[in-house]
């Protein structure tokens, strides 16, 4: 038998350690592996390399991929996924374990329908992948604004400022949330509920006027909507082969407003990129590696068109299909809690 793995999308904490795992499992089993490189981009084109025990050797803690990534959907190549099965075909490859978020998977769905066997590994610091209550990434990106807030705290509140933290999340605010709520973060804006500029601003002069606190840390993300705008702000009006928008840019229109409406001096940080790098915390490292062994052990089975996930503490499979055109909605009580501490 051989399987063929790919990460497509953004890069996350801990697609390595999938890799990793999905090879030292299949070795064992005597499976052979192939990679392609840059997600479906790779298996279109048939650009692949071997993955052995020697290949995987010392990545557990590496971020990025040795694979590489891309935001390719063959669904919008001339002959795509026709391509993508001729190519598999070809290479002798049995089964591939594609390693995504919504988009990879998406694209994973639609192929198992047309009769590819498939196992999907859910991957996304967003959080927002129906079918398991952590996708891979998702604590390490967390961890990566708490740090940043822990170390913005000390100079807000030495230079009286009030610092507007932009972070990733596209429509999910899991990110922004459970990291605001680790770093203290003294309001959060997310995605899942419009906010009112006015309400912010009144809030943010009570807890300096009133209570005294003369700074604040306001974390907002990307996808954030402010009822006085109307639409979401994006950097950019082109999109990618899944029809997504360039998110970006909230950060620094809220913190212009916000200086121009109160009078107190306000900076923006965008932490971008940084949630998506650094070596994946020892929660992702051993998530990643239950989840590719699992995603062996389900095509070994026979089990394909399922993608293998994490709820209640035990490795579930869902059904591809349904995950298409779902999410794993943010737990708006724990939303909740931010209101706490304005």
């Amino acid at each position: 038998m051989r399987i063929g793995v790919l990460t497509g999308g953004g890069d996350a904490p801990g697609l390595n350690a999938a890799i990793r795992a999905i090879t030292r499992k299949a070795v064992a089993e005597r499976i052979e592996v192939i990679g392609f490189r840059n997600g479906w981009l790779g298996a279109l084109t048939g650009s692949w390399l071997p993955l052995n025990i020697q290949a995987v050797t010392g990545i557990l803690p590496r971020a990025g991929t040795i694979l590489g990534s891309s935001r390719t959907n063959p669904y919008t190549r001339e002959d795509g996924p026709a391509t993508v099965k001729r190519q598999l075909e070809e290479l002798g490859v049995d089964a591939m374990v594609p390693i995504g978020g919504e988009d990879t998977l998406g694209v994973a769905a639609q192929l198992s329908a047309e009769g590819v066997k498939l196992v999907g590994v859910p991957k996304t610091i967003d959080n927002d992948l129906y079918g398991t209550e952590f996708s891979i990434g998702f604590d390490t990106a967390v961890e990566v604004v708490r740090d940043s807030l822990d170390k913005l705290h000390p100079t807000a509140e030495a230079h009286d400022r009030i610092m507007v933290v932009e972070v990733m999340g596209r429509h999910a605010g899991w990110l922004a949330t459970v990291g605001g709520l680790a770093g203290a973060a003294h309001a959060v804006l997310i995605p899942e509920q419009p906010f009112s500029l006015t309400d912010l601003l009144q809030r943010i002069r009570r807890r300096h006027e009133e209570l005294g606190k003369m700074f604040s840390l306001v974390v907002v993300s990307e996808g954030a909507k402010c009822s006085d705008w109307g639409a979401e702000v994006t950097g950019s009006d082109q999109v990618d082969e899944f029809g997504h928008v360039r998110l970006g840019g909230i950060g620094h229109r809220l913190a212009v407003e916000m200086e121009a409406r109160t009078g107190f001096e306000t900076r923006e940080v965008v932490l971008g990129h940084l949630q998506r790098g650094g070596s994946p915390s020892a929660f992702d490292r051993v998530l990643a590696t239950r989840l590719g062994v699992e995603a062996v052990k389900q095509v070994q089975g026979e089990n394909f068109g399922v993608m293998v996930g994490l709820q209640g503490g035990r490795i579930t499979t869902t059904n591809l299909q349904e995950i298409r055109g779902r999410t794993h909605d943010l737990d708006m009580e724990l939303y909740g809690l931010t209101d706490l501490f304005y």
